[in-house]
């Protein structure tokens, strides 16, 4: 089976500078963070902005949307943390994870994760280590937890678990944490990849994860965990077909597909199950993101994605059938 990929339309306002991460929302808005140092919100079917704050000093390196579409939290090169309200569009708590003073110092933060339950936040950096926050109005950014990994690699990224009970990251040499948050400790630890993995995803029912790697590969993850505790075997299977490195990934809202961006300068769709590539398709330049529309797609489509990259337009891609 081969599907097709169309584009539907391009944002109305380009980025002055690459997109570094996006996030298309159930609110149906997509959200854009971009080394220009600012973060935009646009309306899905005109590719309008519909809201914008700032720029900021420095780029964004990291972006996360609440599953609920009203919160996105972020983090700037430098490791400022800000939690947007898109519903008001106002900063409703910021955090200055690089101060280094105080009985709560800690180390600036690189990538940041919401907790789908809410109350808290995860952050990883320049340790290896994920720190777990309070997301809360009064008390945002208290440290809450720390989290080893055992090893002082540079966290390149972390993110929840959609059911909102572990939280893995990954590092600059290729490995795979994931911790359990009510426990507080490590789970599992992969090394299926044998350079910087820069992001990956889990899958709807968090069983599968999905890591995008430097080495050009996408490799999957069985990451069940038995009732007594024991983690599944890791990886099940590896997706090869990127020229470069592979930047971003994403699963469908059903978790049949996968979508991932590299900078070949295309984006790759995968059947999961046939363990297969079935589109590629050609952008300008680096794609550094790549985000699923969340809604469940119309009978007989495969859906829609949104992509961002080097030349700082967000693109609309839509489902043109079959083959």
């Amino acid at each position: 089976m081969s599907l097709a990929f169309v584009n539907a339309h391009d944002g109305a306002e380009p980025h002055s500078d690459a997109i570094w991460a996006l996030a298309w929302t159930q609110a149906d808005t997509v959200i854009t963070a971009s080394a220009d140092g600012s973060i935009k919100q646009w309306d899905s079917v005109s590719g309008q902005v519909s809201r914008f704050l700032p720029a900021h000093t420095h780029g964004i390196v990291s972006l996360d949307v609440a599953s609920t579409g009203k919160h996105a939290l972020y983090n700037s090169l430098e490791g400022l943390t800000s939690l947007w309200n898109l519903e008001t569009g106002e900063i409703d708590a910021q955090h200055e994870s690089y101060v280094r003073t105080g009985a709560d110092a800690g180390e600036p933060s690189w990538s940041v994760s919401l907790n789908p339950k809410g109350q808290t936040y995860a952050s990883t950096g320049g340790s290896g280590n994920v720190t777990i926050h309070s997301a809360e109005r009064d008390t945002f950014g208290e440290r809450r937890a720390t989290l080893p990994s055992g090893r002082n690699k540079f966290g390149m990224y972390c993110k929840h678990s959609p059911d909102g009970t572990r939280v893995a990251m990954s590092s600059e040499t290729g490995q795979i944490y994931i911790f359990d948050l009510a426990s507080a400790s490590l789970l599992s630890t992969y090394t299926s990849h044998a350079m910087a993995v820069r992001s990956f995803a889990w899958s709807p029912d968090s069983q599968l994860l999905l890591t995008a790697s430097e080495d050009k590969r996408l490799i999957l993850h069985d990451v069940r965990v038995s009732a007594s505790g024991k983690p599944s075997s890791g990886a099940v299977a590896t997706f090869s077909g990127h020229s470069s490195w592979v930047l971003s990934a994403d699963f469908s809202p059903d978790g049949r597909l996968a979508l991932s961006g590299s900078a070949d300068k295309t984006m790759k769709v995968w059947d999961i199950a046939a363990r297969t590539a079935v589109s590629t398709v050609t952008d300008t330049g680096e794609v550094w993101a790549v985000s699923w529309r969340p809604k469940p797609s119309a009978a007989g489509s495969a859906g829609a994605f949104v992509s961002g990259g080097d030349d700082g337009i967000v693109r609309w891609w839509r489902s043109a059938g079959a083959g």
